[in-house]
This record gives structure tokens, C-alpha cells and sequence, in this order.
């Protein structure tokens, strides 16, 4: 998730900022299992993950929350073994550019899932605010930028991953339909882990399910208004930065970065729509739990 523009502080307001942000965090930590309980592969293997997606990732892409709090220990093997490896502490467990970016997208995507476990019972993520003494501060920043999270043995959040480790170090903006961030709203968590071999066909089913979904995508005729989710509204610059790299001398919009991951009938109403107003859609900050649909 993305956050305001730093303001220019002095080095004494600097110093008192970064110690209020430290006192506000808080620590998501591996549960107790020790080296022996995990086994590290090479290169480093998704396989820990595979089964905690298969059993607690239903419908479309809901989590079932309390199966994953009846039997959390799946989920805290895989998360022992990121808090233990990364391409940053171990590069020769990721030999490959595709092995690193799966593996900041599967962390990323467990992190998330840690987290939510680890302030259970909650509805939504904007619950979670940061410890005195910035208590104080409402909305989303407690999750994302608040809990930190360990990976490769160092404490990162949840938005400093998205966006300057995934989105900055690869620049791919597909990226955003495959981060799950625990909310409705934002693209549904995939039943798979990604995997380096087959890592862009999986980022292009991400971005064609999302884009496919009415509530990210719709075209309205008789408005002559698009419709697109909040995603594009928040990486904007991303989406159209890629854009104009990949099609140099074409104008950059968001409706033709829609557009390249629809089908059927509706790539031809985009393609309609080239000239239409864009309208961002409200986004659904629900916790993305399959036991609040029943």
C-alpha cells in the first residue's frame, strides 16, 4: 500500500520520528520451531507454502481464517524458513531473477497472512493501529508500514516490501494483481505459490483474473465512463512507466494497460472506451475472510 510524500525534517525532529516509529511497531516473529523441524533446499523451494494455500484458499480467493487458526503450523514452517533465507542473506539459494521475484512475492503474501493471525480476531486491517506512542494515527498504516515482519533475518513492513523491494528492484507492475493484502479489495490470494519456472505465465493469470473481475474493470457506454479499481489509481505511475518502456511512441494509459490483459468481449469494449473518462472505484477494505461470507 502507498503512503504521502515524506515532508523535509530537521535532524533533531528526524531523530525524535524515527524513535516514535520504532517504539509503534510491532514485531511479527517466527513461532517455535527450530532449524531441524525445516528442511532448506536449493534453490530455495516454495513446497512449505503449497500445502497452507491448497487447504486455507477457497472460493475466490478467501481465506478461511479460522481452519488457518485451528492449524497454524504449515504456515509457521514456511514463515521460519523466510525469516531464516532471503536472496538478500542467501543469494545462492536464488540463482535466477524469477527465483527472487517469487520469492518476494510468496513472502510477501505469507507475511500477510502471519500478520493477520498474529492480531486475530479482526475484521478488517484498518483495525490494527500502531503501539503508543503513535496509537494515535488511523487507517491502514498500522498493517503495512507498522508490523514488521522478519525476512532473511532482517525486520521489514509490509509496504516497504511491496514497493521498494518488488515493485522497485523488478519494475514489473503485475506484481500489484499478485500481492494479496488481506482485504477485499485487492486481488485474491492465488490456491499456488509462485514458482520460478513458471513464474510469468502465473503473473499474467494474475493480471488477467483481476482485470476480468467487474469490480476492477468495467466499462460503462451510455456514461462513457471506465471503471477501474483502486490498484490503478495507487500504482498509476508504475503501471504507465512500464507501459511507455514496453510500446515506446504510444500514449501511456490505464485503460491500455487494462486492455492488454482482457478477452472476448470485453478487450473490445476497452478498446471503445480509449477516449473515456476514468473513475476509480471505492476500495473494500474488508478483511478478505471466507467465514464473513457464510
Amino acid at each position: 500500500m502507498r503512503f504521502g510524500k515524506r515532508a523535509m525534517l530537521g535532524t533533531r525532529a528526524a531523530a525524535l520520528l524515527l524513535l516514535s516509529l520504532v517504539a509503534g511497531c510491532t514485531a511479527i516473529r517466527p513461532g517455535g520451531l527450530s532449524g531441524g523441524q525445516v528442511i532448506v533446499r536449493r534453490p530455495f523451494s516454495h513446497e512449505e507454502f503449497a500445502p497452507v494455500l491448497r487447504r486455507f484458499v477457497v472460493g475466490q480467493g478467501l481465506v478461511d481464517y479460522a481452519a488457518l487458526r485451528a492449524d497454524p503450523k504449515p504456515l509457521e514452517r514456511y514463515y521460519f524458513l523466510l525469516s531464516k533465507y532471503s536472496p538478500g542473506s542467501d543469494p545462492d539459494l536464488f540463482p535466477t531473477e524469477q527465483d527472487r521475484l517469487a520469492y518476494w512475492l510468496n513472502a510477501y503474501n505469507a507475511a500477510v497472512l502471519k500478520t493477520v493471525l498474529a492480531h486475530d480476531p479482526i475484521s478488517s486491517v484498518t483495525e490494527i493501529r500502531p503501539r503508543f506512542p503513535l496509537s494515535f494515527l488511523p487507517g491502514k498504516s498500522g498493517f503495512y508500514l507498522f508490523q514488521r515482519v522478519t525476512l532473511g533475518g532482517k525486520s521489514t513492513s509490509l509496504h516497504c516490501l511491496e514497493n521498494r523491494v518488488i515493485q522497485k528492484r523488478f519494475g514489473d507492475p503485475r506484481v500489484h494483481f499478485a500481492l494479496s493484502p488481506a482485504a477485499r479489495g485487492g486481488p485474491p490470494l492465488r490456491p499456488r505459490p509462485y514458482v520460478a519456472a513458471r513464474l510469468d505465465k502465473q503473473l499474467d493469470e494474475a493480471a488477467r483474473a483481476f482485470v476480468a473481475e467487474e469490480r476492477n474493470v468495467k466499462v460503462d457506454d451510455e456514461e462513457r465512463v471506465v471503471y477501474l479499481s483502486s490498484i490503478f489509481d495507487w500504482y498509476e505511475d508504475d503501471f504507465l512507466g512500464w507501459y511507455k518502456k514496453k510500446f515506446p511512441g504510444q500514449e501511456p494509459a490505464l485503460v491500455r494497460v487494462a486492455a492488454l490483459y482482457a478477452s472476448g468481449e470485453q478487450a473490445g469494449a476497452l478498446e471503445r472506451a480509449a477516449a473515456y473518462e476514468v473513475r476509480f472505484r471505492a476500495f473494500d477494505w474488508r478483511l478478505n475472510d471466507r467465514g464473513d461470507m457464510q
